[in-house]
């Protein structure tokens, strides 16, 4: 298994930027992929953006294009989220996750970090 924490979030104005981390332990190795999450207050959560630990290739709901990007660290173990450009329709608590393969589902989960953008 593999533990995530993330940190990162606060408070930030419409217009601003934030960067996010998810810190992995445990069983790194076995990581297929990491990939961020949000849950706003009484919406379904809904994925941002993922990215193959091997090659770096990423992905991003299309709401988020061009003013998120997801990099990692292999050395650190630590994926980021840069979030450029904020819009309140962007506050929510960010999770970041972990599956192994192509495969199977996301089945490591961090406890989340709450991004929070005033208007």
């Amino acid at each position: 298994q593999v533990q995530l924490v993330e940190s990162g979030g606060g408070l930030v104005q419409a217009g601003g930027s934030l960067r996010i981390s998810c810190a992995a332990s445990g069983r790194t190795f076995s990581t297929y992929r990491m990939g961020w999450f949000r849950q706003a207050p009484g919406k379904e959560r809904e994925f941002v953006a993922a990215i193959t630990w091997s090659d770096g290739s990423t992905y991003y709901t299309d709401s988020v294009k061009g003013r998120f990007t997801i990099s990692r660290d292999n050395a650190k173990n630590t994926v980021y989220l840069q979030m450029n450009s904020l819009k309140p329709e962007d506050t929510a608590v960010y999770s970041c996750a972990a599956r192994r393969s192509i495969v199977t589902a996301y089945n490591s989960w961090g406890r989340g970090t709450q991004v929070t953008v005033s208007s």
